[in-house]
């Protein structure tokens, strides 16, 4: 699982950089100033906000103030960016959530104090921002106490890992079976589900897609 230290100490990166060496890492620099560019216009001394929609539910390894539910309409939530190293291989690459145009979804909003918003969010890109398969843009979340402007991973339909024109059964297929050096891709889609089923935000689309996948993990193991 990835920790608050191995991601502060650039761990993701080498984990990447040792498992293909002709992937991209945006270095220290890069990220520093992806990072510039979508704080500019945030006042000094204001709280930031970061939505979760996928493994920074269940994982987040940053510090925040305040977490609460919440709705970004615009963007729907889809295994739609393919993975090579972490929970899948080259030879069976594994998929991982995105946002991708349309829709809405589900999911928290984290907020980072003023005061550690470089530390937090340095944290935060080094974990989303690795390869610039994602791109951070500001979202609206609706939320019980009002709207909040908040940070959200959204995937870069242009980015050679978006995984795209791929059929329901071969989503299945890639997450029964794909694994790699941080685990499976089946444990990262039954993790999103489970904790958004704890926190009353069931995915309808996606838990019908772990008990496909479970049910597939099952087949295969059926001997015969």
């Amino acid at each position: 699982m990835l920790t608050r230290d191995f991601l502060r100490q650039g761990g993701l990166q080498e984990l990447v950089r040792a498992g293909d060496p002709t992937i991209h890492v945006l270095t220290d620099e890069e990220l520093a100033a992806s990072r510039r560019a979508v704080l500019k216009d945030v006042p000094k001394g204001q709280d930031v906000w970061v939505f979760a929609y996928g493994s920074l539910i269940w994982n987040p390894a940053f510090h925040f103030v305040e977490s609460v539910a919440g709705t970004v309409y615009g963007y729907h939530r889809a295994f739609c960016l393919w993975v090579y190293l972490g929970r899948g291989t080259r030879e069976n690459p594994g998929l991982m959530l995105g946002l991708r145009p349309n829709g809405a979804t589900r999911g928290l909003a984290y907020r980072v104090a003023h005061d550690a918003i470089e530390e937090e969010l340095s944290i935060i890109w080094r974990r989303e921002m690795v390869t610039a398969a994602y791109v951070p843009r500001w979202v609206k979340v609706r939320t019980e106490s009002g709207v909040v402007d908040a940070i959200a991973f959204v995937i870069d339909v242009h980015h050679e890992r978006h995984a795209v024109d791929l059929e329901p059964e071969q989503i299945v297929d890639i997450l029964a079976a794909a694994q790699g050096k941080i685990g499976t891709a089946s444990e990262y889609l039954f993790s999103t589900v489970d904790h958004l089923a704890e926190l009353g935000m069931r995915d309808k689309s996606l838990s019908d897609l772990a008990d496909r996948v479970r049910a597939r993990k099952s087949l295969s193991r059926t001997p015969g």
